[in-house]
Parts: structure tokens; sequence; C-alpha cells
């Protein structure tokens, strides 16, 4: 493929005729997850592009943006043909005055991860605003193991009536099930063991739902002391209406468990869908 673009103008000039566009936003260290959604914009428009940005916005202070891998060059190799244009901007060309404009997110965007990153979801927003109007695809692909932030931007499209089509890729897992992430990396081998174990609490509160228990929070408590007496350093365990995020109410059907915990220094998030009609896990 040719060589990443970082500037603005050449991304326009690159675009310009362009029947149909499909967009997936990275901040690289591209995994096989990325790639799948790649794959799957390549279904959804001729034209892929694949931004790769490490966007300090939606970055606390005590978080790791400065250690946040860079791999540009092996991410671009890792591509391959699957993406027509890696999009690849300088914070500068990005940021080249401080960031005064915001997008304003509703109430759901400080709770769950929201809670202990207060700033993420206004900065994930922003940038992702940014690089629609920059690249103007019809499409924008993320993947569902980010569930809340997907929740977040298919609000945002819609209420800010973007001209798009937001569509979502379902979650990559390593064989023990495992969700793919960049970050997974800082695990130690002996934390690269234990991972899997919070996919695993997700489906033994499926289970428990499948088998008609209906006392959330206790599901919730349940599932939080279990995962915290194998060592975890459990953020949150929570069951939510799919649609909106709301607290799940018992005659909701569509529902998701979400959860997120540190192993060591690393956080962890991960969800699970579950429809409650008819039982759907064996």
């Amino acid at each position: 493929m040719n060589p990443p673009i970082h500037r603005i103008d050449a991304l326009r000039q690159r675009l310009d005729g362009e029947s149909s566009i499909a967009l997936v936003p990275t901040m690289g260290n591209l995994h096989d997850g990325h790639l799948a959604l790649v794959r799957l914009a390549r279904q959804q428009a001729a034209c892929v592009v694949v931004s790769i940005f490490v966007n300090p916005l939606q970055f606390g202070p005590a978080e790791d943006f400065v250690h946040y891998p860079r791999t540009l060059a092996a991410d671009c190799e890792r591509l391959g043909s699957l993406a027509d244009v890696v999009f690849a901007p300088d914070t500068a060309h990005l940021y080249p005055e401080p960031q005064e404009i915001f997008v304003e997110l509703p109430p759901v965007a400080s709770e769950l991860c929201g809670a202990s990153r207060p700033t993420h979801f206004r900065g994930v927003a922003t940038v992702v605003l940014k690089f629609l109007n920059l690249v103007r695809p019809q499409t924008v692909v993320f993947g569902k193991k980010d569930y809340q932030q997907l929740h977040l931007l298919r609000m945002m499209a819609r209420q800010l009536n973007l001209p798009l089509r937001v569509t979502a890729g379902e979650t990559v897992r390593a064989a023990d099930g495992l969700a793919l992430s960049s970050r997974n990396h800082y695990l130690s081998a002996a934390e690269r063991v234990e991972a899997p174990q919070l996919y695993q609490a997700l489906l033994q509160i499926h289970r428990w739902l499948d088998a008609g228990r209906r006392d959330y929070a206790a599901v919730e408590a349940a599932t939080a002391a279990q995962l915290a007496a194998r060592g975890w350093q459990v953020e949150y365990v929570s069951l939510r209406a799919a649609d909106t995020l709301r607290a799940a109410a018992p005659q909701e059907r569509r529902l998701v468990a979400l959860a997120a915990a540190r192993l060591g220094t690393t956080r962890l998030i991960d969800n699970r869908e579950i429809c409650l009609d008819p039982p759907s896990i064996l």
C-alpha cells in the first residue's frame, strides 16, 4: 500500500472524487480485532480509510498516553492491501491550537468507564468528530468491545444528524476468550493466564440470567466479589439495557453485562450482550 498520509491537505486531495468511503478510527498498535473491523469496512465502501492517532484528549493525567505503544510502520505492514489510505496525522496538524471546543455528551458518559475517566469520552467524541469532518465517510466502523464508546458515538451521529452509517464489529477474542486489546501486552505472563476470567465472569452472569435470576444488584455484587477474590481490582460490574445503557430493569429483554477491572497495573474492559427471549446461552 502507499505510505501513510500525515497532512490534512494531502488527505483531502487523496480522497477527492472517491464515491464511497468507510472510516475505521484507531489508535494504532493494530491487532486482529482491528483488522476484522477493516475487513468489515471493506464490505461497506469502495475506499477504506484507517486513521491511526494516539489522541491526547482522551487520556487523563495519570494514564498511559506517553507509554501507549506507537507502531506505525508495523501497523501499515499489517494492514497491507486491506486499507486504501492510512491517515496518521501529527498532533500539531490535528490540534493546531489548544482545543477549547468539545462535544458535550449525555450523563451516561459519566457512568461506567466515565466514572473513573471523566474526560475520556469527551476526548473520544471530539477527535472522532474531527476525523469524520476530514474524511467525510459514508460509513464509520467501531468495535463492540468498547461498548459504552460505541453507544455514545451512535448517539452523536444520530443526534447531530451526521450523514453516515455507524457499523459495529463483533469483539474478536483469543482462543481462551480474552478480548483482543492493545493494552493486553502490559500483562505479565501470570496475569495473561488469569485475564480470560473477566469474560468468564460475564458468561456466568449470562447463565444466571438465562436460569431466571433477576436480582441484578445481587448478581453484580456476587460477580465483583468473585473477581476480587481472584486478585482483581474491580472498578465495576454492571447490567444495563443494551439500547440505552440505563440500569437494567427486570422487564428488560435485551441487556448487556459490562465490567472493568485491573490485573496489576493493567485495566481491562469487556462486555456480553444478553437476549432473554428465548434463553440464549447453554
